[in-house]
């Protein structure tokens, strides 16, 4: 509780411990009314002056104003036609009980989030002159060695160069299970270090790091509204202009027709208490935030409540294959020359692919032990989606996808043998000297994914790919996946998408930007320290786990149940207390009710998104 809170609630206990002491007063008249101002001001001095500030700025129609028009209307009729004043002071004391928990709540629901996220590094220890010297993170330039002891959180993205330890990864990813690391391991700043003593050579700057663009990514997933949320606002504009003139409406006509002003004014009172919107303004904006909150915990950014909305209506859901459904980690399992030995063909192509970092050029390299011989490789040129060529020792080789060779007019051999995997053709000097095949590995639970996406009721299911038939068909025979499309290009994928209406499509957020950003929501996997990721895509899972997929949609799909649940208790119970306020079968206390009790209620509804 901060002290702003501790404030109202000590302005709450004050102005209602006075009011029953007023309560046993024997005054009437004038020092009646000065004896109830004086709780009346305690309790609402910040009220009339927000609302006379309103009025200045032009802004008038809030609940501020509201609520004073209501409460000096009952002192007036208490004082003119002797009523009661304890309704008048009772209805602002409540508001605020109303408005210290609901902050209260939001402030709790915050601290939870970012308690849970709490991945900013306070320091870093850099090696000066022998010492270990405190750092700002922020100061830290690339390449320096930092030290991280036991206990302390990484302060920047880097590599291990001494030592061994376990990481707590779980602000990071969600997963509790420590993950081990040694040299050459590369590690997160936001990560807690919990055994060894590690030095670690920095590659990003703090801006850059890890931990600062996940904090980013929570600290303004609100600016990005959903379309509950910008109805609510719409919503909001129109209806208080509305409930106010409603309410002078009902203190006038009435009168002019059957008198008794004081009856009419008294209604009208009570319909505008009743009319205040803050169940809607305050727990729909929160329904959303817990459930950010909620989808953080378990490892998943997304980027705007926005997108909790499409995730939540989603039909269709799109995965790449590589380093999505499949780990992404290459291995050549065969070869079949047409010229040349088998190893040759692999010196050759280990050596075009020295330079990439796709996964199969570290395939290749790996299947080559001798890759870093001496040898001369000039002229490299890679052509995204299809393949690469370079000159090897004067030798002009080409390595890629069929439609590779057919761009550079060059006849090839399908594979006629058993094995399942990706094909790469193999050229050298213009004629076809055979193919590799690479297979990669799916992982553990990919299968388990599709099959609770299915009980989801996503109606379709699909993977895209740019590899052959033959792998992309056996990786979805194992995950039972019935429509797939293969050899595809990063530009055919972004199409494809296009045509979809509420799609999401789910990629290792390398080479997928364009299809991420072309699809409703795009959901990067395995995007720890991926830049490409975190920028294109609106969601990002913090570790390669396609169920948390599923996680995400389920997430989404609470909280906009909760969101509906918000929005249609809190209209229908303002509906049917304006009806019996109209026609004077509600007071002022049941008003309140229908504003600050449906407003509690719904603000611990909403909490629940978050759990």
């Amino acid at each position: 509780m901060d002290s702003e809170q501790r404030k109202i609630l000590f302005r709450i206990i004050l102005s209602s411990l006075i009011l029953i002491v007023i309560n046993f007063v024997n005054v009437s008249g004038l020092s009646k009314l000065i004896l109830f101002l004086i709780p009346y001001f305690i309790i609402g001095y910040d009220i009339l002056l927000e609302a006379v500030e309103g009025i200045k700025e032009r802004e008038i129609f809030d609940e501020n104003f509201l609520m004073s028009i209501a409460s000096i209307g009952a002192l007036c009729l208490a004082f003119f036609y002797n009523g009661d004043y304890n309704e008048a002071v009772a209805v602002l004391i409540l508001y605020q009980t109303g408005e210290f928990f609901s902050d209260y709540a939001a402030d709790k629901s915050r601290k939870n989030i970012l308690d849970l996220m709490d991945i900013r590094p306070d320091y870093a220890n850099v090696e000066v002159e022998g010492k270990i010297t405190k750092f700002n993170p922020a100061e830290i330039a690339i390449g320096t060695e930092i030290l991280i002891k036991p206990g302390e959180k990484i302060p920047l993205d880097g590599i291990i160069v001494e030592g061994n330890s376990s990481l707590d990864m779980k602000a990071l990813t969600g997963e509790s299970l420590p993950k081990s690391v040694n040299i050459d391991d590369e590690v997160l700043s936001g990560s807690i270090n919990l055994s060894g003593v590690l030095k670690v050579k920095t590659t990003r700057k703090f801006a850059e790091s890890t931990a600062s663009k996940i904090l980013d990514l929570v600290e303004n997933s609100q600016n990005r509204k959903s379309k509950s949320e910008k109805f609510i606002t719409k919503f909001a504009k129109i209806y208080t202009p509305f409930v106010c003139v409603s309410a002078l409406a009902l203190a006038i006509v009435p009168t002019l027709f059957y008198g008794n002003l004081s009856t009419w004014l008294y209604r009208a009172l009570v319909f505008l208490v009743v009319s205040c919107p803050c169940a809607l303004v305050i727990s729909v904006p929160l329904s959303f935030f817990s459930g950010i909150g909620g989808a953080g915990r378990k490892g998943i950014l997304i980027k705007g409540s926005n997108f909790l909305e499409i995730l939540a209506n989603a039909s269709s859901v799109i995965f790449d294959k590589t380093g999505t459904l499949t780990k992404g980690v290459f291995e050549v399992v065969a070869v079949h020359p047409e010229l040349r030995d088998e190893n040759e063909i692999l010196h050759l192509a280990a050596h075009v692919e020295k330079f990439s970092s796709h996964p199969i050029a570290d395939a290749l390299r790996k299947a080559y032990e001798s890759e870093n011989d001496d040898c001369k490789v000039e002229n490299v040129e890679e052509f995204a989606g299809y393949g690469v060529k370079a000159l090897v020792n004067g030798e002009r080789v080409c390595l890629g996808s069929e439609k590779f060779m057919d761009s550079l007019k060059i006849s090839w051999k399908p594979c006629t043998k058993t094995k399942s995997g990706t094909v790469i053709h193999v050229a050298i000097n213009e004629s076809y000297a055979g193919h590799i095949i690479i297979s990669d590995v799916v992982k553990n639970n990919s299968r388990e994914a599709v099959q609770k996406l299915k009980s989801l009721g996503i109606t379709r299911i699909l993977m895209l790919t740019g590899d052959s038939e033959t792998s992309a068909k056996d990786v979805a025979d194992k995950l039972e996946i019935n429509e797939y499309h293969f050899g595809l290009l990063p530009d055919d994928k972004a199409r494809f998408v296009s045509d979809l209406n509420k799609c999401i499509f789910v990629g290792d957020g390398i080479n997928d930007a364009p299809v991420l950003s072309r699809a409703d929501a795009g959901i990067a996997m395995g995007a720890l320290g991926s830049d490409a990721a975190i920028e294109a895509a609106d969601i990002v899972l913090m570790d390669d786990d396609p169920l948390k997929v599923y996680e995400a949609i389920k997430i989404s799909r609470k909280t906009m149940k909760i969101v509906k649940q918000n929005i249609y208790f809190s209209i229908g119970i303002k509906v049917l207390c304006l009806s019996l306020g109209a026609l004077g079968f509600a007071d002022l206390w049941l008003a309140v009710f229908a504003d600050v009790g449906v407003m509690i209620l719904a603000v611990l509804n909403a909490i629940r998104a978050m759990f």
